[in-house]
């Protein structure tokens, strides 16, 4: 197997170039069962009608995918726009100081460790092969693998949030009302367990601080608002 399509396959086997899409996707999915089911615990705490409860599920969820996807896109293209400016910026450096860059690349690989003369032949090579790639890697840090890409954010944010979201509103349609707030306090916890545990597997790192780390904050947030309804109880 010739050594670049070697290298290629040795890459594929990281859990780095996931991270663009698997941090939209937790966030998403966190917020659509955290929120949601917040909302949820807090109106049943409250003793409101199951009618209206889950009709405040479905619109907390239309509104939180809607939300998350403007969110990360908004977000994620303001840093392309920065990235694209950095890179434009580098490449205008490239073309009319060219000697310049030469030295500063080579200095940059002199501070990681290389001695003087290596390190100009590092440089020379790489800006001969791609100067502009060997910039924006080793300068801007912005690299092919954690490039913004801000429609995939969105969309990993939305859909995500639709799955996670649409957990705590199913419970509400399969649970009597007398038995609407210990439900959806439970399943929401077990639904952050395993999404603690799943994205650290897909991470590639141990499953027991991701999932601690989402039960301890979905109790917080489930607690403050079943307080919230208990003070508001409509039945009082």
């Amino acid at each position: 197997m010739p050594l670049e399509q070697r290298f290629k396959t040795h890459i594929a086997t990281h859990t780095i170039n996931r991270v663009g899409w698997l941090r939209a996707a937790i966030l998403g999915a966190n917020d659509g069962i955290l929120s949601v089911a917040s909302i949820l615990s807090g109106m049943a705490a409250a003793n409101m009608p199951k009618e209206t409860i889950l009709l405040s599920g479905i619109a907390a969820l239309v509104a939180g995918a809607a939300s998350m996807a403007t969110g990360e896109y908004v977000s994620v293209s303001s840093q392309s726009d920065t990235e694209r400016a950095d890179l434009e910026r580098e490449a205008h450096s490239l073309k009319t100081n060219p000697q310049f860059e030469l030295e500063e690349l080579t200095q940059l690989y002199v501070v990681r460790g290389l001695d003087e003369h290596l390190a100009t032949q590092v440089a020379t090579q790489l800006m001969k092969k791609d100067a502009l790639g060997a910039h924006a890697r080793d300068e801007l840090g912005i690299s092919d693998m954690l490039v913004a890409r801000p429609l995939q954010a969105a969309f990993a944010s939305a859909a995500s949030f639709i799955l996670g979201a649409i957990l705590p509103v199913l419970v509400v349609l399969a649970t009597p009302e007398n038995m609407l707030l210990p439900a959806i306090i439970s399943i929401t916890l077990l639904c952050l367990a395993t999404l603690g545990a799943v994205g650290a597997k897909i991470g590639g790192v141990k499953m027991l601080t991701p999932t601690l780390r989402m039960l301890l904050w979905g109790s917080l947030s489930l607690g403050l608002t079943t307080l919230v309804g208990i003070l508001f109880n409509v039945s009082v």
